[in-house]
């Protein structure tokens, strides 16, 4: 009798020590809003047991089991088991491709006896496998150990509207290592965005390894000092110690997998013909003066640009497209075009020559033969080229050229208008640099505008187009600036939540509710939490001051994001 009685006390012990039964959350919530939901009463009971089922002989479709085996196995102490072929049974995450569907789209059906995932591609199953993950429950996400994990019984069918949904980081003002990079794409991949601009080349900074051209890195990577006050304030001050940082070619093809195996497509930047300080540094033949330059240590706009009157600057930027082309199998290649002072080429004799020579009229116009002769360049590689709005300018534009609208809408309207492929990206609504709050006291220093979460959701990417116009509009992307954001704390907090209502403009365009965003984002927040991201909780606020509980509990900046971050 003892020993039966010392069994069962050891099995309870042990069943005990499997962790608990967490229940389900009280509502389905998912950002970006599906398309449709369905929800019933009853809940399907998630266990180690439970089997993932690959239905679909494609072996892509591992990266979406393993990304939400990392996810359970906090609550289970281990991942679920992936097996492939077969048929679908009960008690398992069935999972198929089913090309009735949409690329990106899918459906996630949960019932008591299982859980069926359909996606038009095996992206369509990893944006399935996100909305699974906004499903679990607060405590499991935690990782608070369980032997059940209930989720609602509910009927998703899902897809997104725009086929591009952008995040831009900007790596030249302040560096980020491999490994922040990559937690950043973990953070797009949560919102389901699927394109990352890389900003890789600026005045303050040349990040990019370019076999060809050593001294881009050498010396072209790294600026004397770095400023730590805003650049408007009477008196600066500087950390004196050398700033730099650049990635290699075998860092960035890393950075390029790990992002494809989250279903994102990296655009490098590789501005012209502005913003071309760093290069100039590094081979000062390429600028118009030909001498003296370095590295800039303040921000702003510069007078210098790479001289467009040598076809020695084409040479040069030919040669280094083809190294980025190589490395990035993205159809656009950013150049840039923003912000080219004109001062440097107006007293150039190499350039005054080639706008005779081109028949040209001004200095604007030189401007676009600069981006055609390189747009040309690019589609005879196969490739395509977008840049900032400023490219319009000179009217020579082709239309295999891309538009990033960023001066408010009116270049993405007039590039539409003209049949030229647009990305909107506003800084009226998407430069997440700014101010999550007018209320600065106790923020980290920012740009100086004030963009709150509920203007970003005001934003309509459509707006001032015809039903025929609008077809040009690829979708919509955040920018992120960081001439203040110098650590991931920093970045993540400036990121999010706004990032989510980019997210859900870009995948859920119409009907926008935002009273119902933000009941949804206290759900998504919760993930936030499980992650350790900082981000703002200006918008979990009430008029009492109080974040409430179902905000989570994580702190907005802290360490170094609350202080001067540039």
């Amino acid at each position: 009798m003892k020993t039966g009685l010392l069994s069962l006390c050891c099995a309870l012990m042990l069943f005990a020590s499997c962790g608990k039964r967490i229940p389900k959350s009280d509502a389905v919530a998912i950002v970006p809003k599906p398309v449709s939901e369905q929800l019933s009463d009853s809940t399907f009971d998630l266990t180690k047991r439970t089997r993932i089922r690959l239905l679909a002989d494609d072996s892509t479709l591992l990266r979406s089991t393993d990304f939400f085996n990392g996810v359970v196995s906090k609550a289970f102490g281990k991942g679920l088991y992936v097996a492939q072929g077969g048929q679908a049974q009960k008690d398992a995450i069935n999972v198929r491709l089913d090309d009735s569907l949409p690329s990106e789209g899918y459906t996630l059906l949960i019932t008591p006896d299982s859980i069926d995932i359909a996606g038009g591609s095996p992206a369509g199953v990893f944006y399935a496998f996100q909305s699974l993950r906004q499903l679990l429950p607060a405590a499991a996400l935690a990782g608070e150990r369980a032997r059940v994990i209930e989720l609602p019984a509910v009927e998703i069918r899902d897809e997104p509207h725009f086929a591009y949904r952008g995040a831009m980081l900007d790596a030249c003002r302040h560096f980020f290592k491999p490994d922040e990079v990559k937690e950043y794409l973990d953070l797009l991949a949560l919102h389901k965005i699927n394109r990352f601009h890389w900003h890789l080349t600026d005045d303050q900074g040349w990040r990019i390894e370019i076999k060809k051209y050593p001294e881009l890195t050498t010396v072209g990577s790294v600026r004397e000092k770095d400023l730590l006050t805003n650049v408007l304030d009477t008196v600066r001050k500087f950390d004196e110690n050398p700033y730099g940082g650049f990635y290699t070619q075998d860092q960035i093809r890393d950075i390029v997998k790990y992002a494809a195996d989250r279903f994102i497509t990296v655009i490098p930047e590789i501005e012209m013909p502005g913003h071309a300080t760093a290069a100039l540094a590094a081979y000062p033949y390429l600028g118009c003066v030909g001498k003296d330059y370095k590295v800039t240590t303040l921000y702003g706009i510069q007078e210098d640009a790479f001289c467009a009157g040598k076809d020695s600057t084409f040479g040069f930027l030919e040669d280094v497209l083809s190294e980025v082309i190589d490395l990035f199998p993205s159809e656009y290649i950013h150049i840039g075009g923003d912000e080219c002072m004109k001062n440097r080429w107006k007293e150039c004799p190499h350039c005054q020559q080639r706008i005779r020579d081109e028949h040209l009229k001004n200095e604007t116009e030189l401007q676009s033969y600069f981006v055609h002769r390189i747009d040309q360049f690019m589609s005879s590689k196969g490739r395509r080229i977008i840049g900032w709005d400023e490219i319009l300018e000179g009217g020579d534009l082709s239309r295999n050229a891309a538009v990033m609208s960023w001066r408010g809408t009116q270049g993405g309207i007039a590039g539409a208008k003209r049949g030229n492929e647009v990305v909107m990206s506003p800084y009226t609504y998407c430069y997440l640099d700014y101010y999550q709050t007018a209320d600065t006291a106790g923020e980290p220093l920012a740009y100086g505008n004030c963009l709150p979460v509920d203007s970003v959701y005001k934003f309509d990417p459509y707006a001032g187009l015809t039903p025929a116009e609008q077809k040009y509009i690829l979708g919509v992307q955040a920018n992120l600036w960081t001439e203040y954001i110098r650590d991931l704390d920093y970045l993540e907090y400036m990121t999010l939540p706004r990032l989510a209502a980019i997210a859900e403009i870009g995948w859920t365009y119409g009907g926008k509710d935002y009273a119902d965003f933000s009941d949804r984002m206290h759900s998504l927040a919760k993930v936030y939490d499980a992650e350790g991201y900082k981000y703002g909780k200006h918008m979990f606020v009430p008029e009492t001051g109080k974040v409430p509980e179902s905000a989570g509990g994580g702190t907005g900046a802290t360490g170094s994001a609350t202080g001067i971050a540039e």
